[in-house]
């Protein structure tokens, strides 16, 4: 699916990505998934701050998109648990890359955001 029209800027493709998969809690969903499927308040679990309004919404939206499978099983009570399709996995590497260039650089984001200048903590 190309969302771009044709006289597109050359950066439509990133937009578009990141449309799919930003906002805060995407990114972290799909991360706990690449490590295999997941109920509901086992993701809840992972991630603290997140509400379960938050999360459902997100869940959904990452299943409209394709990139997260929803299996319910026709259980009392019921089961649902959810996982990454193949589409989702495509964007493993993405998603570990980013976890590395977090390691790496969101520490000294987060002191630069309280004025400590890079170099002294370098």
């Amino acid at each position: 699916m190309n969302v771009c029209p044709p006289n597109r800027s050359p950066g439509c493709p990133v937009e578009g990505a990141l449309d799919v998969i930003g906002g805060k809690w995407k990114g972290v969903v799909m991360f706990h998934l690449l490590h295999g499927t997941k109920r509901f308040n086992e993701l809840r679990r992972m991630m603290p701050g997140v509400t379960q309004r938050m999360l459902t919404r997100q869940l959904r939206e990452l299943e409209a998109d394709g990139l997260v499978h929803r299996e319910v099983y026709a259980e009392v009570p019921p089961r649902v648990e959810y996982s990454l399709t193949a589409k989702g996995e495509t964007l493993r590497d993405i998603i570990l890359a980013l976890k590395a260039w977090g390691e790496t650089h969101v520490p000294y984001y987060a002191l630069s955001k309280l004025g400590v200048p890079e170099t002294e903590t370098a």
